[in-house]
């Protein structure tokens, strides 16, 4: 079994800035960046436009961030292993990191495995027919994108980050729909009132969206109402899942203390429950996600880890 200063797990934008750091700290860090889960480079993979990353002003695609991330990473001496973890033991020490392949003792790992937007199995959005051709899990990621400006957009979800998404894209969308299943909200007051009091912002209540249709991208929607069972089809440009994420942590088999809804705890910075393992990116947010604060985390786990590791005598 092969040894190393520091594991990271994960890539996207907090693995790959957590491992640009490490490697110039000289850590020689190994990043298991992900394969058959068709994580590699996380959500931006899905991305087509990034207009709101610093440093690209007329925009980059996130394929193209994720492998620029990619590549400094390696200029500075990442050891980047196309596998996804299969499991760890964080119970012992070094810690024991195995892959579908490769097996490695560390001295400090770092958790940065992003998290899952939650989707229907709707047909055109469920199926990737329309993804991100019109259906998208981020607004605040794609709302700016052209192909909604001045048009109806749609949101599915009756919670907190269902009314955020909405609100926010009233600064593009001509109207925005927002369709749940009962005729209540699950978001808190203050939200429900900024969307009633929205005159850009319609709900649709006791609806379902059971189609996605159009061409190249999303053309209209077929809404059907729960109650009634009447079928109506709406022009729309796109469509907006808002029912949120699932953190990708089944592979720590509860190793790690997280928080009631599944995301990793961190405490002072980075630091999870286990002295020596860190977490960065949205496996640990639920707040914000996005790929600027992932990559800021990334900076700090790594700076976390260099010190821990330091602290111990284990950074040569």
């Amino acid at each position: 079994m092969e040894k190393a200063k520091l594991i990271i797990i994960g890539s996207g934008p907090a693995g790959y800035t957590a491992a640009i750091y490490a490697a110039r700290a000289n850590l020689e860090p190994i990043l298991f960046e992900g394969f058959f889960t068709g994580a590699a480079g996380g959500q931006l993979m899905t991305t087509t436009e990034v207009e709101n990353f610093p440093g690209f002003p007329d925009g980059i695609t996130g394929p193209e961030l994720v492998d620029r991330f990619r590549q400094q990473a390696i200029r500075f001496g990442t050891t980047i292993i196309s596998e996804d973890v299969d499991s760890v033991d964080f119970q012992v020490y070094p810690f024991i990191i195995k892959g579908k392949k490769s097996h490695y003792q560390a001295s400090s790992v770092i958790v940065s495995t992003g998290a899952t937007a939650k989707r229907l199995p709707i047909p055109g959005a469920g199926d990737d027919e329309f993804w991100q051709k019109g259906v998208t899990a981020c607004a605040v990621c794609d709302g700016a994108a052209p192909i909604f400006r001045n048009r109806p957009l749609f949101v599915i979800g009756g919670g907190d980050s269902a009314i955020e998404e909405a609100t926010f894209l009233t600064k593009f969308g001509s109207r925005v729909f927002i369709v749940h299943r009962r005729d209540t909200l699950r978001a808190s007051k203050i939200m429900q009132e900024r969307a009633f009091n929205n005159p850009k912002i319609e709900m649709i209540w006791n609806s379902e969206v059971i189609q996605v249709k159009g061409d190249q991208i999303v053309k209209n929607l077929v809404i059907r109402n729960v109650k009634t069972g009447q079928e109506k089809e709406y022009e729309a440009a796109g469509l907006f899942f808002a029912i949120g994420h699932n953190p990708n942590t089944e592979f720590l088999k509860n190793q790690l203390e997280l928080h009631s809804n599944g995301y990793l705890k961190v405490f002072k910075g980075t630091q999870t429950s286990i002295k020596g393992v860190f977490a960065a990116g949205d496996v640990q947010d639920f707040e914000y996600r996005q790929a600027i604060t992932a990559a800021g985390s990334g900076c700090m786990a790594a700076l976390d880890a260099e010190r821990w590791l330091a602290e111990k005598g284990l950074d040569n």
